[in-house]
């Protein structure tokens, strides 16, 4: 898989444009349903990333792209990476998308395109 393009409101891996924040579960990209974290959204000021979502836990590390830095990520993905030993990388979505292209080896990710 190969993370090309990132700007705001726009993510292209493979050539294939997303308009939304995407999800790389094991190789199949698909959109992130963030609809259940809204609920969060007033103590962070921005939809955070939380356990009610569908967080693609088979693998040994999980990047998440925060955009230009500002999605929040709530402690108890946090907590769950631990106790799940999933080895749990936080970066700005341009980083993540390097890091990805470099060594994706049993690696999923979540990747904010907005903000």
């Amino acid at each position: 898989m190969k993370f090309q393009q990132f700007s705001f409101g726009q993510i292209r891996i493979d050539g294939i444009e997303y308009g939304y924040d995407v999800v790389i579960d094991r190789g199949e990209i698909r959109e992130r349903k963030k609809k259940p974290s809204k609920r969060f959204r007033d103590s962070f000021g921005h939809t955070p990333l939380s356990l009610e979502e569908e967080i693609p836990w088979k693998c040994s590390r999980l990047v998440v792209g925060t955009g230009t830095g500002a999605l929040p990520v709530m402690d108890e993905v946090r907590r769950e990476a631990r106790r799940r030993k999933v080895e749990l990388i936080i970066l700005p979505t341009e980083e993540a998308m390097e890091l990805l292209n470099q060594r994706a080896d049993n690696t999923n990710a979540i990747l904010h395109v907005t903000c």
